[in-house]
Formats: C-alpha cells, sequence, structure tokens
C-alpha cells in the first residue's frame, strides 16, 4: 500500500498553478512526470508519490485529487501508451500496400519498432510488475482487462485479412492464432531488450512473423 508523505518531505519546486477548471491539465502534468521518470531509466520503483510530486513541481498530497494510489498512476502510465501503441500500429497499417501480408508486416514492424524505441515504457506495459496484488490497491480486474485490447484486435484483424486472401493458410481459431502471434512478438521484443547481441539470422522477425501467421 502507498503510505502518505508529509508537506516537509514533499517539498516541490516552485509552479505556476493551474487556473480554475485546469484540473484536467494538472493531471495530465502528473502523468507526463511518471512517464519522464520511466525515460530516465527508472522502472515501477521510480514511480512513487514523492518523485512524481517532484518531476511535476507540485506537492504530494496535490495527486490525491486524481489518483488515489501509485499503482492508478501506473495504470493511467500503461493506458496512455498503449494509447501511443494503437496509433503508432494504425499509422502503419495505414501507409502499407493495401494487402494483407504488407499490413501484417507493417503492424508486427511497428510494434517491434515501438518496443525498441521505448524500452522502459514498453517493459512497464507488458510487464504487469507495477501491480503485483489488485486487491490492494485501487485498480480492477476490468482495469487490466481491458489494457491492449484496440491493438490486439487490429492484428487479428490484418491476420485475418491475410487468410481471406490466400496468402496465410486458412485456420479455425483466429483468436488464438492472433494470441499466439502476438505473444511471439513479445518475446522477441523481449529478449531484443535483455539480450546485448541476439544471436541468430537477422532476418528473425520475418522468419517469426511469417511461421506463426502460417503465411504460405
Amino acid at each position: 500500500m502507498v503510505t502518505s508523505v508529509t508537506n516537509t518531505e514533499s517539498a516541490a519546486p516552485a509552479r505556476r498553478r493551474n487556473r480554475r477548471g485546469e484540473g484536467g491539465k494538472l493531471r495530465e502534468e502528473i502523468i507526463a512526470a511518471a512517464v519522464a521518470l520511466l525515460d530516465e531509466g527508472g522502472d515501477e520503483r521510480a514511480v512513487t508519490l514523492r518523485s512524481v510530486a517532484r518531476k511535476a513541481g507540485i506537492a504530494a498530497p496535490s495527486i490525491y485529487a486524481h489518483f488515489a494510489d501509485q499503482p492508478s498512476i501506473m495504470l493511467a502510465v500503461v493506458q496512455q501508451e498503449m494509447a501511443v501503441l494503437t496509433a503508432a500500429l494504425r499509422e502503419a497499417d495505414a501507409a502499407a500496400d493495401r494487402n494483407g501480408r504488407s499490413r501484417l508486416f507493417a503492424v508486427c514492424n511497428a510494434y517491434l519498432d515501438f518496443a525498441r524505441q521505448h524500452p522502459q515504457r514498453y517493459r512497464i506495459m507488458f510487464g504487469g510488475l507495477w501491480t503485483p496484488s489488485v486487491e490492494d490497491t485501487s485498480i480492477t480486474d476490468a482495469d487490466l482487462e481491458s489494457l491492449g485490447v484496440e491493438a490486439f484486435t487490429l492484428l487479428v484483424e490484418v491476420l485475418g485479412a491475410c487468410i481471406e486472401e490466400g496468402v496465410a493458410h486458412a485456420s479455425d481459431d483466429l483468436y488464438g492464432d492472433s494470441v499466439a502471434l502476438w505473444l511471439g512478438l513479445h518475446g522477441l521484443a523481449h529478449q531484443r531488450a535483455v539480450v546485448r547481441k541476439m544471436p541468430g539470422p537477422e532476418d528473425v522477425a520475418e522468419r517469426l512473423i511469417k511461421a506463426l501467421a502460417h503465411l504460405k
């Protein structure tokens, strides 16, 4: 559980106060501060009420008007970054040639690019370590189950397009095959993040996508 922070402990640099009605802006600033802490090389342990308040230039108690506890801040960060990932995948899909194979590779490679460009954010998004015990926080199972749904749905769509166009073998379980591909991409992204130089062929991503998508 997150403990309270005294005014002395949470002393923050001077900051221009938001005008009345700008509470939403403060919420965004709190999220941005948490993301900045992650990008600086930290992990979920670097994101505390005290550190976020210091980074945002506010007093720690001000956070409670927008977030019940530290996990709720982390949830907001993950929700925001999942939206960024989804937007990147959609952008890649829109820019690809209008055939299933091109769309599939564009979306999968955009996923891997995001993981490589934002390693700390990606780790938090898919690591799940920021809320080891849902029962002890304000986070619900429904909150967690909704994460990444839109991005995954796009993957299902482009894989389905490959099957419809005959460039992938027919499947009686499109959802299951999509889950396998999703997990395969995550596994490759994770290995690239933790291994300085991953052994294997340079086209391992292409091989993985072809195999798990059952491309012909």
